[in-house]
This record gives C-alpha cells, structure tokens and sequence, in this order.
C-alpha cells in the first residue's frame, strides 16, 4: 500500500518540520517513508508544501503524483496544491482560512486548526502539531504512539508537554469532525 500525503501552508507555518515529523512516525511505524519539501524563496509568507510518501513495499519512485491526503492551513496552498489530490482522497482544511474549494470528489474536513491553536493552547506556533494529529486520527498514515513519540523526538526542549497538548487537540478537532 501506498499511502501519499501533502501538508501545505505559508512559510513560518511549521509545514516542513510537520513532514518530517510524519515521516519519522511512518518509520516508527515499521514503514518505508519518502519526505521531500517545497518552498518559495521567502523565509515567511509564501506557499511551501511538505510531502510523504508512505508505504509497505519499497518506494520507487519519490514524488507524490496521486495524492491520498492534502492538508492546506492557507487558501494560497489549498489553490496551489490541490490539482492532484485523489478523487477519492481527504482534504483537511483550516476552516477560518481556506474558504474556496476545489472542485473534486474528495472528503472535505474543515476545521479550526490555527484558532485551536491560539485560543485552546495560547500559541498559534504549534497549529503544524495540531494539524498532524488530525492527520493521524483521519488516516491510517501512522499510529498515534508513533506520531506521539516523533513529536517528543522533534520539538525543542521545554516544549515537549505543549506540543503533545496540539497534538492531542488535533485528534479531539478530528474526533469531532468525524462524529
């Protein structure tokens, strides 16, 4: 099986450190894994993606084509992104930021990835850990033990007992999207 994921938003956002983070979880996982990331030239503000490939047989190719999962914390990355996510894919979105959507038979999940992280947990920087637990609880990407101790593994000491809070955040938001 593979599995591809593309994590998107703006510079300064937190989306690469959020694809190696779920890269790491796949390989905790026992999986093959491919993580490469795009950015614009600018540190903060432009588009910039983040990709997974995640499989159980060896991977051959290292560029995500068809993707499974497309996570877009901005309308810039969800326009940019998009055009080659599965018809029968999931699209995670920030429901106060991207608010055009593609067209596509895909399953849309809007949720309040970035507010969660201001209001529930006074600090916007971990909305990438709050996003990768949605992705977690809405895919069978990586299980939530792996992507729990790739986390602690990441973030900066100190910060440890936050993130895993954002991350938890992240499968309640999908917990509840999916009820």
């Amino acid at each position: 099986m593979r599995y591809e994921v593309r994590i998107s938003g703006e510079g300064g956002q937190g989306v690469i450190l959020a694809g190696i983070i779920l890269a790491e979880a796949a390989i905790r996982d026992g999986r093959n894994v491919v993580q490469t990331q795009v950015y614009g030239p600018e540190s903060r503000g432009g588009a910039t993606k983040a990709e997974v490939i995640i499989s159980d047989e060896e991977i051959d190719y290292p560029k995500a084509g068809r993707i499974d999962l497309l996570l877009a914390l901005t309308q810039e990355a969800c326009d940019k992104y998009s055009g080659d996510l599965k018809d029968r894919g999931a699209m995670i979105v920030d429901s106060s930021q991207v608010t055009a959507l593609p067209p596509g038979g895909f399953t849309l999940f809007a949720l309040p990835i970035i507010e969660t992280a201001k209001e529930k947990l006074g600090k916007g920087v971990v909305a990438n850990i709050v996003a990768l637990g949605t992705i977690a609880a809405l895919s069978s990407a990586v299980s939530r033990e792996a992507i729990e101790k790739a986390v602690l593994a990441r973030v900066p000491t100190g910060t440890e007992e936050l993130n895993l809070m954002a991350l938890a955040a992240g499968f309640e938001l999908a917990g509840a999207s999916s009820q």
